[in-house]
């Protein structure tokens, strides 16, 4: 029950970055928009930022599950990390989940206590990077795996054209052949 909470304060919360933006995220909007109330919401989170860097936590709770399901399907972590977005796939939940948590992270930088909120994202970008690097044995060449997957994936986070997909293609194949 508490967890079903938590994730509707969390859903909420990316539901007001997202639609309403930055400025209106208070702990009176969020709890309203979760149905729940401001003593409520700081059962869960204590503050603003603890609030904030929940979002970014989950993030990478999503993008680990992602990650290893992908993984226990014969996916490699750097296939993985390449891969394209694709929130138009209705029965993808957890490609959606990801992409909102993501994009409402993103939204919600400017808002948070440089601190807190950097820490937990160094958090999951390292975990994501350590992933990579353990299962590939060059450095420079994780580097740019890593480089490659987030400039497609800020490219769909910014609604801006995908590379042609059989280009595209061609650029995952070079940089996954050994």
């Amino acid at each position: 029950m508490a967890s079903d909470t938590r994730d509707r304060i969390l859903d909420a919360l990316e539901t007001v970055l997202l639609e309403r933006g930055v400025a209106q995220v208070t702990l009176e909007n969020v709890a309203a928009a979760a149905q729940v109330s401001k003593g409520g919401l700081l059962y869960h989170f204590k503050s603003k930022d603890a609030l904030l860097a929940g979002l970014v936590r989950r993030l990478g709770e999503r993008a680990t599950t992602q990650r290893d399901e992908a993984v226990a399907a014969g996916t490699s972590v750097a296939a993985w990390y390449l891969q394209t977005p694709d929130i138009t796939a209705h029965d993808d939940a957890m490609e959606l989940a990801l992409y909102r948590s993501l994009l409402a992270t993103m939204r919600s930088v400017d808002a948070a206590s440089p601190d807190e909120i950097q820490r937990t994202l160094d958090e999951a970008l390292a975990s994501w990077s350590d992933n990579l690097d353990a299962e590939i044995d060059d450095p420079v060449r994780a580097d740019m795996i890593r480089l490659v997957g987030d400039g497609v994936y800020l490219r769909a986070l910014l609604g801006l054209p995908p590379i042609d997909p059989a280009r595209y293609r061609k650029v995952v194949a070079r940089l996954l052949a050994d």
